[in-house]
Parts: structure tokens; C-alpha cells; sequence
């Protein structure tokens, strides 16, 4: 009973916050919302923020979310992935939502710590810097330093003396986030419950399965614990690259609220100015930033999935690293192996190519027409590739494609729409740092590489050797349990008389077959 109002009343909050930011158009969306826009409306007083009026529907929103607090921020991100659901302008608005919110005093931050590892933070740095460096919607940083002979630590300390003192960056929890993201959650359940009872069209869209995708998303990125393991793993990944540096982890000062990572010291992505002042190649910037996301991609199938400008920096040996790994995603081996199939398509604008590994794949249902589908990526691909190189967009082809095969019944692919919100952000660095270069251009030499090692006839011809041998390897087993299945059968020890289900008593070469065929297949696979 108190659950529907208690949710009411906390929706026209939010809807009163999104008037004032002008951004009610997504509750004009869906059917019979008039009355609530009207109420939120009243409710603000028919009043906008300042300095809004020259902005775009998305950048309104992006605004408004951010007012609202971590949860909305977080979900703004998400949506930015969705340009099916918001549009290309939209989602392109949402994607540059800047995760930044007042810092937390320093007193919490480091009872939080105290809290964390039952020790003052004293006996854990040999500094704590009580100014944080950076204020997110989840968490802020800290610099701090700490002793390199600590051997428990991770920090590289190669030929350093006993008393040396290294820099680390210190992640701490927003104080009772967890409550706020849990309230948050329950609205949005309770929004997509009621719309999905309500609008049984929406149900196509998963509103309820999404919201909990999101909810294991949230609930992981408050696990700093998780965050370190993607840094260990990314930085393990690179381990042979000096040229792309991943901070290494204080596993002794990390728990499930506090993350403790090396320092990087080097000059923001972004800030063109300063990289040229200090002598950088902004070319090979941008090389080294396309090969290392290809790599991620393609051979690791684990990328960074939240490389925005203030988490990428360039160090003064012209090193590209890379912080926070509060957000990363994954693609399994199938899924690369479609992915690559269906770019190079795109780029020798083989457009049955790119139809076929669709129906390949499943992601387009059998029974759709083929050569309708396949002019439907025609029409994605040559407004896109009849354009100067430096102005093709890989991010803006998948989004199309995301929007187009949408049309086709085709169901989302969270880990592609993550891909292509992080191909998005890595193009807009790419053009601030070397507008005449095409990221993907550059990387193309690796694709075919990588193609014609793993997609190639030598390459298709050992899966089918290794699954051979696989199988004969697995053959003495399958000959074991046909011997073992036939030994009961002949001593009685199991019967196959189907004489209640009125059928008669099966031959017994009939019944060691069929015992024979389950074992093998069961063994086989």
C-alpha cells in the first residue's frame, strides 16, 4: 500500500526536477503521462534553470540527471548506449554526462578508511592528502603515499631504496551510497513493473530485465574489490606493452570500499595544448590509442569500457594509461568473431557478407527476407563510406545498424551497444587529437591480420582439427560407457521393458543402441 505512494510522490520529485531542466519529453513518450507532466510542470512553477535555453533535448537531460544524483548519472550512461531507444542526438548528448558531484568531507573519507581496514590511516600511508582530487558520483580520489619495501604491496618498486616513498591514488566510497543506489533501484523497478502491466507493447523492450541488468551493474561498481580485479586483469593483458600502462593495485590497502592503485602522472588526453607544448606526436597518441583498443577488443575480448577524456592520460615518455575501471566489457569469442566479419564487410562494402554472418549469428530471426535486410545495410553503408576518410565513424555505422536491425526484430546485444558507446568516446578523442586521421583506418592492418589468423581457411581448418581430436580423445571414454551401459543391460540391472507405457519389450541390440548413442553424445559434447 505505502510502496505505490511512497513512489508517487518521489516521481514527481524527479519529474519536478527534470521541468525545471525543461526535460519532460521523455515522459511525453509514453501514453497517458499528461497529467504527471502537468503536475511536475505546476510543481516547478512553470520556471527553467538558467542558461538552458540554447541547449538540445539531450543536453537538457544530461543536466537534469545529473542534478538528480549518482543513480541518475549512472543511468544517463547507460542510456547514452541506446540510441535504438533515444535517438543517435540524444544518446551522442548523454554520452559526454559528466560523472562529477560535490567532494565528501575529508573526516568521511577517512573513517571510512578506518572503517574499512580497523586501523588509522596513519598506520596505512605515510601521507594522506585530505583535499580529494576528483569527486564522482560513487566515489572521489585521494593522493596519498606509502614505504616501497611493503612486499605485500603490488607497487613497482625495482631497485628502490628502504625508504623511498611512492604516490598512490586512493578511491573512497560516497558515504551511504549503497542505501541511495538501493532507493533509486526500487523506483525504477516499480516504474518498469507498472509500465510493462500498463503498456503490454513495452514489454518487448525488457524494461524489468534492464532495470535489473543495471542494478548488477550498480552493485558491482560499489565493490572496489571488483575494480581492482579489472585492473589487475587489463594491466596483466599489457604486461609485455611499456607503451600502454595500466596502474598496478595495492591489494594490502583495497577492500570493498577502498581502492588503493599506483599513481599516474601525465598530461590529460584531452588537453591538446599541453601534450604539444611538452613535444608529443599527437599522431602516434592516436595510433597507439586505436592499436590498444583493438587489442582489447579483438584478442583479449576485455576493454575499458569508460574512456572518457579524464580517464586517459599521456605520460612523459609519450605512454598511453588509463584509470578507473569502475565500468568494463566484455565479448566472448563468437561474438568478435561476428564483429570482425561484419566491420571488414562494412569497409569492402561486401554487404551480403555482413547480412549473412547477421543470420549466422541468430541475431536476425530465419525466417526474415534476406535480400530486404541486406538493402537495409546498403543503406547504412554508403552515406557512411562514401565520405572523406577522416570523417568515417565506425560508432555512427553501429548505432545505425543497432537502429535499423532493430526494425528487423533484432534483440539488443548489451555487450555491442557498450562497445559502440566506448567507440563513440575513443572517436571524438581521436578527431580533438588529429582531426585528418581515421582511428579505424589505422587499426584496419590489425583487423585483417587478426582475420586471416583466426578466420582464415588455415584457421577454420584447425577448429575442425582440434574439435577432431578432441573427439578422438574423448572416443575411449564413449567406448567404456557403451561397454559399461551394455554390461547392465545384459545383467538385468536395468530395465527398459516399456510394457506400462503399453509399448512392448524392446530388443536388447535395440536398447544397448539407444544406450550407446546417449553415451556418446552425452561424452561428446
Amino acid at each position: 500500500m505505502f510502496r505505490p505512494l511512497r513512489n508517487v510522490l518521489r516521481l514527481l520529485g524527479i519529474a519536478r526536477t527534470l521541468a525545471r531542466y525543461d526535460a519532460l519529453f521523455p515522459a511525453e513518450w509514453l501514453p497517458a503521462t499528461g497529467g504527471l507532466v502537468f503536475m511536475a510542470r505546476l510543481l516547478s512553477g512553470f520556471r527553467t534553470a538558467p542558461d538552458i535555453r540554447d541547449l538540445r533535448d539531450g543536453e537538457r537531460l544530461a543536466r537534469a540527471l545529473q542534478a538528480l544524483g549518482p543513480s541518475f548519472i549512472k543511468f544517463g550512461q547507460m542510456l547514452s548506449t541506446r540510441a535504438d531507444l533515444v535517438g543517435e542526438t540524444i544518446a551522442a548528448d548523454l554520452s559526454t554526462l559528466q560523472d562529477q558531484l560535490p567532494a565528501f568531507s575529508s573526516a568521511e573519507a577517512r573513517a571510512a578508511i578506518e572503517a574499512e581496514f580497523e586501523t588509522s590511516v596513519d598506520n596505512l600511508f605515510e601521507d594522506f592528502d585530505d583535499t580529494p582530487v576528483a569527486a564522482a558520483s560513487i566515489a572521489q580520489v585521494h593522493i596519498a603515499k606509502v614505504r616501497v619495501h611493503n612486499e605485500t604491496s603490488d607497487i613497482p618498486q625495482e631497485n628502490a631504496p628502504e625508504d623511498e616513498l611512492r604516490t598512490v591514488a586512493v578511491k573512497v566510497l560516497r558515504p551511504g551510497i549503497e542505501r541511495a543506489i538501493e532507493r533509486d533501484l526500487e523506483l525504477f523497478r516499480w516504474i518498469a513493473e507498472t509500465a510493462e502491466r500498463a503498456q503490454p507493447r513495452l514489454r518487448r523492450l525488457k524494461p524489468i530485465a534492464a532495470v535489473e541488468t543495471f542494478a548488477t551493474s550498480l552493485r558491482w561498481e560499489m565493490d572496489l574489490r571488483m575494480e581492482g580485479a579489472a585492473a589487475s586483469e587489463l594491466r596483466g593483458n599489457f604486461e609485455d606493452d611499456p607503451l600502454y600502462v595500466v596502474p598496478s593495485v595495492d591489494w594490502e590497502r583495497t577492500g570493498q570500499r577502498i581502492l588503493t592503485t599506483e599513481w599516474i602522472d601525465g598530461i590529460p588526453i584531452h588537453d591538446v595544448d599541453d601534450l604539444v607544448a611538452a613535444g608529443h606526436d599527437l599522431e602516434a597518441v592516436v595510433r597507439k590509442a586505436s592499436e590498444s583498443f583493438f587489442l582489447q577488443v579483438f584478442r583479449d575480448g576485455f576493454f575499458h569500457a569508460d574512456m572518457h577524456p579524464g580517464n586517459a592520460f599521456v605520460r612523459a615518455d609519450g605512454a598511453l594509461c588509463v584509470v578507473d575501471f569502475g565500468i568494463m566489457g566484455r565479448i566472448d569469442r563468437p561474438t568478435r568473431y561476428f564483429l570482425a566479419d561484419m566491420l571488414l564487410g562494412f569497409i569492402t562494402r561486401d554487404y551480403p557478407r555482413v547480412s549473412d554472418v547477421h543470420f549466422q549469428a541468430g541475431y536476425i530471426p530465419p525466417e526474415t527476407d534476406r535480400e530486404v535486410f541486406q538493402q537495409a545495410i546498403r543503406a547504412i553503408g554508403e552515406p557512411i563510406f562514401d565520405r572523406p576518410p577522416n570523417e568515417i565513424s565506425i560508432a555512427r555505422l553501429l548505432a545505425q545498424l543497432f537502429l535499423v536491425s532493430e526494425r528487423f526484430d533484432m534483440e539488443a546485444q548489451p555487450q555491442l551497444l557498450m562497445l559502440q558507446k566506448t567507440m563513440l568516446i575513443a572517436e571524438g578523442v581521436g578527431r580533438r587529437l588529429a582531426p585528418e586521421l581515421n582511428m579505424w583506418q589505422l587499426a584496419l592492418p590489425l583487423i585483417e591480420d587478426w582475420m586471416r589468423e583466426h578466420r582464415g581457411p588455415e584457421a577454420r581448418l584447425a577448429e575442425v582439427a582440434a574439435s577432431t581430436i578432441l573427439a578422438v580423445q574423448r572416443l575411449p571414454d564413449a567406448v567404456q560407457a557403451v561397454e559399461r551401459a551394455a554390461t547392465t543391460i545384459s545383467e538385468g540391472r536395468l530395465s527398459l521393458d516399456l510394457k506400462t507405457a503399453g509399448s512392448p519389450k524392446w530388443p536388447l541390440w535395440l536398447a544397448i543402441a539407444v544406450t550407446a548413442a546417449i553415451s556418446v553424445v552425452a561424452l561428446l559434447n
